[in-house]
């Protein structure tokens, strides 16, 4: 089986955003003894299915990122990837503000930091310029600017174009995902599931480790138990965007 798992802000509030860095640092611990491949996302699609493997993403690209979980994996020599908002560098999360979501405002990388940390080995990807809901955009310039523009904006300040793409909120249209496939090798939705050798390379599946917040629940991977969790999230969480969608609650 093969999983991209993605982090968003390492803090101890509990938000809908956070995980604990204690349960980090177990969910790193895990990874390096476990005997699964922790590989870089932009070598998980050409693995087989029948390999156990791992990818590790980091959405937003929080500051806490450099100060707690890059040392976490440098010690663990594990590969990660960052989505970097460039707009928003070395600002706050903001574009979610008026949002009763229980989502903190926390601060961002700076491009420095962000610079630092991939001379250090992280790989960067483009998560927009500004964190929009990309089907909320009304003209296929704005979409281009806000998909290969945040590529182009990666690669001006740290010399590294950007293989990957995650799309905000994992909202997409037609639209967008033929511009990611465009521009990049790879993009990443937030859809519950395992990664196949069937899935679209610009649509490929990613799984919340939010989920995983309980002890031992990452480290059930393979079992029945594990699979049986991943499906009844999976269905939650389609059930909830249904009746968003329909007006209900989300």
């Amino acid at each position: 089986m093969k999983m991209i798992l993605t982090y968003h802000s390492i803090d101890a509030s509990g938000s809908p955003i956070s995980i604990a860095p204690g349960i980090f640092r177990s969910h790193v611990s895990w990874l390096a003894e476990s005997g699964h491949s922790v590989v870089p996302l932009h070598e998980i699609a050409a693995l087989p299915d029948d390999v156990d493997a791992i990818a590790l993403a980091f959405d937003d690209a929080f500051a806490n990122f450099a100060e707690i979980a890059a040392p976490i994996l440098f010690d663990a020599a594990l590969p990660a990837t960052i989505f970097v908002v460039t707009d928003r560098a070395g600002m706050t999360n903001a574009w979610h503000a008026g949002a009763d979501d229980g989502v903190p405002v926390l601060p961002l990388l700076r491009w420095d930091e962000i610079a630092a940390v991939a001379e250090a080995g992280i790989e960067i990807g483009a998560h927009t310029r500004s964190h929009p809901d990309l089907t909320r955009l009304s003209s296929t310039d704005q979409l281009t600017d806000e998909i290969v523009g945040s590529g182009a904006e990666i690669e001006r300040r740290t010399g590294r174009r950007p293989k990957s793409f995650a799309y905000p909120y994992g909202q997409l249209s037609p639209e967008a995902t033929s511009i990611v496939r465009n521009a990049y090798q790879y993009g990443c939705t937030t859809e519950m599931r395992d990664l196949t050798s069937r899935d679209d390379r610009a649509l490929m599946p990613r799984v919340d480790a939010w989920y995983f917040r309980t002890p031992g629940l990452l480290e059930s991977w393979g079992t029945r138990r594990f699979t049986g969790y991943m499906r009844a999230r999976a269905l939650g969480r389609r059930v909830r965007r249904t009746l968003a969608g329909l007006g209900g609650t989300k």
